[in-house]
């Protein structure tokens, strides 16, 4: 061995060494950098929970000679990713081998603009007979509205006042898709479809940002209720995996289902809304259709149907029959209601913003008996139903155009609404950015496009 050359040994010693303090002190630098992220994430704007869906376009930030220029950082997360950035580049100066560019990096920016509709858009309606009042049920800014019952807005006002609102924090009001009001007491039950997997009860008479006097722990993607005053039984449909679940109407917190009808033999298929019939003691699902595979199988897109099983069916029971087919005009059937005194099935077919009428005995490809759709009734993705026997009135909740749609018990045809409650100005179209999973861009027509 040569004088002044050091062995093999020493040198992977050393080597070793030195990579050892290399890795600490990037593992610190690291924890360091995400300690400085997250304690300026509490005061970002883009970071606290804005109450609405919405979308952001977000600046790209400017180059100069093939590099990202310099910028003043708005936090500590921005200060430590320049710093990162300037060794990288130092670092590119230095070798030839270096990794290929990037042309963005990430960073905490205001968004240049933001789409979404900041008016409320109607998922579900409910009449409170004991108090001439009328709930609406507001989706899009996670709350829910009480007019007046003979509320009717001119065209020439931007829109209607309620008397009082529930909305905020402490409601756990999140994509609430339907609503039913107790005839007894006034409780107003919410159903949350897609995210705090919970109904909420509120009070008669609740307002403001308050929290539920009774909250039920349900499936993800709960949707449709409908109750059994006798039994008092309350029942939910669940999109997927499609089911039916039933439960005391009391129940709250943990409490597990009295029964669950799901299965293959049901023909579940994205579950949507349900309406009972305590006379003839059946049971009536809308369905829109889609399916998942089992086992990694693909899943598929079948017709859309309205299925019917025995009041109390559980388990994987076979419908006693179907109503399905070119014929019944379906286009995604939505909320239903009951009118057991006349036997009709009122159904919300939100794509072809109609509601159709059936008779509770039909079956098959049959058409509906009564239609109503088209211009003069203001129907707009029609998604909420609500018969006032009373006042022999059928409400509607539209989601497409911010409004609550008043038609007599036998309306048909293409016929003018006997009132409207209007929450935006007259021919506001609802951008309907509901719950938005992806984004993307269409540069040859310009167009975003968004899956919601």
């Amino acid at each position: 061995m040569k004088p002044g050359n050091p062995s093999r040994r020493s040198r992977s010693v050393s080597f070793f060494l030195a990579l050892g303090t290399a890795i600490i002190l990037s593992v610190l630098f690291v924890s360091y950098g995400q300690w400085l992220g997250e304690r300026d994430a509490a005061s970002s704007p883009l970071r606290k929970p804005t109450g609405y869906p919405q979308l952001v376009s977000v600046q790209p930030l400017p180059e100069m000679d093939g590099e990202m220029c310099e910028w003043v950082p708005a936090s500590s997360q921005e200060r430590l990713v320049a710093m990162l950035r300037q060794e990288r580049v130092a670092g590119r100066a230095a070798s030839a081998a270096d990794e290929p560019r990037t042309s963005s990096i990430d960073a905490d920016r205001a968004p240049v603009r933001v789409i979404r509709d900041s008016y409320p858009t109607y998922s579900a309606v409910g009449v409170d007979l004991g108090t001439n009042e009328v709930y609406l049920q507001d989706e899009n800014l996670f709350g829910f509205m009480v007019f007046d019952r003979m509320t009717n807005t001119p065209p020439s006002a931007n829109f209607s006042e309620p008397k009082r609102l529930v909305r905020g924090h402490q409601t756990r009001l999140e994509f609430n898709c339907s609503l039913w009001v107790d005839p007894q007491n006034g409780d107003v039950y919410s159903v949350n479809n897609d995210m705090v997997d919970t109904m909420v009860v509120f009070p008669r008479g609740a307002m403001g940002d308050v929290a539920p006097k009774r909250q039920l722990h349900t499936p993800h993607r709960t949707f449709g209720i409908a109750v059994d005053e006798a039994a008092q039984e309350l029942y939910l449909t669940v999109q997927h995996p499609p089911q039916v679940v039933v439960y005391r109407k009391t129940a709250g917190g943990e409490d597990k289902p009295l029964r669950i009808l799901a299965g293959d033999q049901t023909k579940l298929e994205d579950a949507h809304g349900i309406a009972i019939d305590t006379k003839n003691n059946w049971m009536f699902v809308s369905n829109h259709g889609a399916t998942s595979g089992s086992q990694g199988s693909a899943g598929r897109f079948n017709p859309p149907t309205i299925t019917v099983y025995p009041l109390k069916a559980s388990g994987d029971t076979a419908p006693i029959r179907v109503i399905q087919g070119p014929k019944t005009q379906f286009n995604w059937p939505a909320l239903m209601y009951m009118d057991q005194e006349r036997g009709e099935l009122y159904v919300t077919n939100d794509m072809a913003d109609s509601i159709l009428v059936f008779k509770a005995t039909d079956s098959g490809d049959t058409a509906p008996t009564r239609v109503i759709q088209g211009p003069q009734t203001g129907l707009k993705n029609p998604t909420g139903v609500f018969l006032d026997a009373k006042n022999n009135e059928l409400w509607i909740s539209n989601m497409g155009n911010h409004t609550a749609t008043v038609f007599s018990r036998t309306a048909n045809g293409n016929v003018a609404p006997l009132r409207t409650i209007r929450s935006a100005p007259l021919g506001k179209a609802a951008q309907m950015v509901g719950n938005p999973g992806a984004v993307g861009y269409d540069t040859k027509r310009e167009e975003i496009l968004v899956p919601n």
